[in-house]
């Protein structure tokens, strides 16, 4: 019987009649939702949301049948139907204004057991976590929908049914829901229906789109073809562009819905030109409005620049890792950013040395000012892709402002797709605006940053990231001899990287070389030798990166997972957590292992060297630790043993996070010892402390059959530790040589 309802459709809905008094709402709608994520989108008034009310038993049909994996629930109530598994986001997000975000998650949870859980709630909507404590008529609008959203997710639900997700929702949630949704489509957790009005977010989220006109289902369509066809889309749904404009509402005809291959839309020449965005239902319609009349079309139109990726486009750019930079965004540009209020004139001489090298170049605004510059990109445009609008960005407090535009003009970059580079010049204050964006590029994008501040400590600049930063000499203020030569010169220096990268690319494409596929490791001295062992026995197969787990050693694997460039991780040195919770010089960040959750990467850990915390000289050691065990490491590194109680903490730490991690997992745990000092006869061996921080570690595991801990009656640096890790990781990578694609 089991096997019966996991073979039958998500949902099956079969010849549905909804009447509202005497008007016919739905009539005869037949619909099947094998697996996956499918969209409805239809115009306002066309039956969707009587549909999703149907389906939950808000509505009572008057004939037809609804069935969510073989069993009959049209009669049911709506109690029954979300404890059978049917998970509903309802039209206006429906929440209480007096309850908390927390509160709102705990009612929902518990209802069904599954994988999403509080935690993931807050790990996959970090605005929640920090407006937990927030009632819900606090709330922003984006961040209403995304607790409505989490609330039906902690059902666990097998059938998700979506109404208007994005309707009112800023372009940055709007993304972040759409990722979310395509996430859940290939993860095969739960099947979704999603009622739509965004045909950018429908057709990026599903393979198929079944359009809704009059109450029926008018057509099933490929979303591709859907897309691409702006005549078709005039025709079902009323949208305009380019200043076409919607007449009179009309059904389609008999050989329209038939399938019948559409007329190819010719196509357009290129244009740099901004356009003009049209909507034919300006205000919110039903089936018996008239026409919107077009002075309120006109005064509803936008203006999109041709900088900036379409949302929907982005998106898919982002699940294709390893794409060229060629994309559906145009040929490669390099970005030129900088706060052109104040450095306008060194910005657009940086801009004209790099298009006279014969690359197309972008000039982005991020200054916070809120005046206007002659650019390609706007700063109010940029501004709109902070979390909570543009409002937030152009305020009084001008480090709360430039941190908000450091954040959207992050949020911004990510969503384009054809970036071959980016360069910037200005001050620390420039520094500080764009190094956090380009430190969400991937590795491998040139980056390059002209700044006064870059002759003295560049590391919050640079973070983890391959940044290039080249001090000014002279302040960047106005151009003179000396500061035409140096910005001339990073202005070449980036044109070169950009020009060596794109060809290299196009060799690569040509050559089609078999590389092996990319294994993260972390080293500390005290674990060298398992990491030469492991090396040496996956160099055949593997392309094995080692990183010095320093603190941004971590951070720089991590890098590379977040760029897809990473197989698979062997993060067998943790112990840049002992630094992060007892306060050494070498810390971790509190997203440590946060790549590995949100790309679901094969990870083989261990808990090498958490046996220690670095700390400088002798006499710089905080005066609390003054009476514990300590090794002089040389004179400028004194590591200091860790005790049980610290060690149970840290095993905490780390099994809260291998909580998280939905890919597969091995963590090893070495019952030797867990680095060179730690062992007989050597000062920092310690069984009783080990043993605290495996007992914490296997208490907080949730082991599974992906998820497991492994005890090795081994040392770290043995020989047979370092080949349980190997013969561990072979299955999880799969056949050598062949790059394994990362699940986004």
């Amino acid at each position: 019987m089991s096997e019966m309802r996991r073979s039958a459709p998500a949902l099956e809905v079969r010849g549905l009649d909804v009447y509202y008094g005497h008007s016919h709402a739905l009539q005869g709608v037949d619909l099947t939702l094998d697996s996956g994520v499918f969209s409805v989108v239809g115009r306002n008034g066309m039956g969707k949301t009587t549909l999703c009310k149907t389906i939950m038993g808000l509505l009572r049909a008057s004939g037809g049948s609804v069935r969510v994996r073989g069993e009959d629930i049209t009669r049911l109530s709506p109690a029954r139907i979300a404890k059978a598994g049917v998970g509903y986001v309802p039209q206006g997000r429906r929440l209480w204004r007096s309850l908390s975000v927390a509160e709102h998650l705990s009612l929902a949870a518990g209802m069904r057991r599954g994988a999403w859980t509080i935690d993931r709630i807050y790990e996959t909507f970090p605005r929640l976590a920090e407006r937990k404590d927030h009632g819900g008529g606090q709330l922003s609008g984006g961040e209403q929908q995304m607790l409505a959203i989490s609330r039906a997710l902690l059902t666990n639900p097998q059938l998700l049914i979506m109404d208007e997700p994005t309707e009112g929702l800023a372009p940055v949630i709007v993304a972040q829901v759409e990722e979310m949704l395509v996430r859940l489509g290939e993860d095969g957790e739960m099947s979704v229906l999603v009622i739509e009005q965004n045909i950018g977010v429908a057709t990026a989220i599903s393979k198929n789109v079944a359009i809704m006109v009059n109450g029926r289902i008018n057509r099933i369509i490929d979303s591709a073809r859907l897309s691409a066809d702006r005549e078709l889309q005039q025709r079902l749904l009323g949208v305009g562009v380019v200043g076409v404009h919607a007449g009179p509402e009309t059904d389609i005809d008999a050989a329209d819905a038939g399938g019948v291959e559409a007329r190819p839309t010719p196509p357009r020449a290129a244009s740099t030109a901004p356009v003009r965005i049209y909507i034919s239902n300006p205000t919110l319609p039903t089936r018996w409005s008239q026409p919107a009349p077009i002075a309120r079309i006109e005064a509803a139109a936008r203006t999109l620049s041709t900088g900036v990726t379409r949302i929907e486009d982005a998106a898919r750019q982002k699940r294709q890792p390893g794409a060229a930079v060629q994309s559906a965004s145009g040929p490669p540009v390099v970005l030129v950013a900088g706060t052109l209020d104040t450095k306008g004139e060194e910005l657009r001489f940086i801009r004209d040395v790099i298009a006279g090298q014969g690359l197309r170049t972008r000039l982005v605004d991020v200054s916070t000012s809120g005046k206007l510059s002659t650019c390609d990109v706007s700063a109010q445009e940029i501004a709109l892709n902070h979390g909570r609008g543009g409002s937030s960005v152009f305020g009084a407090d001008r480090g709360a402002s430039v941190t908000a535009m450091a954040d959207a003009f992050a949020n911004w970059l990510r969503r384009q797709g054809n970036v071959a580079g980016i360069i910037s010049a200005g001050g620390s204050g420039g520094a500080s605006l764009v190094a956090p964006a380009m430190r969400a590029l991937p590795v491998g994008v040139p980056k390059l940053i002209i700044s006064s501040v870059a002759s003295g400590d560049v590391g919050p600049y640079v973070g983890p990231a391959d940044i290039t930063m080249m001090y000014s000499v002279t302040d960047v203020q106005g151009l003179n001899s000396i500061s035409r030569a140096v910005l001339a010169n990073g202005a070449n220096a980036i044109a070169g990287m950009v020009k060596a990268r794109l060809e290299n690319q196009a060799k690569t494409e040509r050559n089609a070389p078999a590389d092996l596929p990319a294994v993260g490791i972390t080293m500390f001295g005290v674990t060298t030798p398992a990491v030469q062992k492991i090396a040496a026995d996956l160099r055949n197969d593997f392309e094995c990166l080692v990183f010095h787990a320093t603190g941004v050693g971590g951070r720089s694997m991590e890098k590379l997972v977040d760029s897809g460039m990473l197989a698979a991780v062997i993060d067998l040195t943790t112990t840049e957590v002992c630094d992060l919770l007892m306060g050494g010089v070498f810390p971790a960040t509190d997203d440590r292992f946060g790549a590995i959750i949100r790309s679901r990467l094969p990870f083989i850990g261990s808990a090498g060297a958490l046996d220690m915390v670095n700390f400088g000289a002798p006499d710089t050691i905080p005066e609390r630790y003054r009476q514990r065990k300590f090794h002089a490491h040389n004179p400028q590194v004194t590591l200091m043993r860790t005790t049980p109680e610290e060690n149970e903490r840290i095993g905490r730490w780390i099994g809260e996070k291998l909580n998280r991690m939905d890919g597969p997992v091995r963590f090893f745990l070495p019952e030797g010892g867990v680095s060179a000092l730690d062992a007989p006869g050597q000062p920092f061996w310690d069984p009783e402390a080990d043993a605290a921080l495996f007992t914490a570690l296997e208490r907080s595991v949730r082991q599974t059959s992906n998820r497991q801990l492994v005890r090795v009656k081994r040392h770290i640096n043995e020989p047979e530790f370092a080949s349980a890790i190997v013969n561990a990781l072979r299955p999880l990578v799969g056949r050598p040589g062949t790059r394994r694609k990362v699940a986004r």
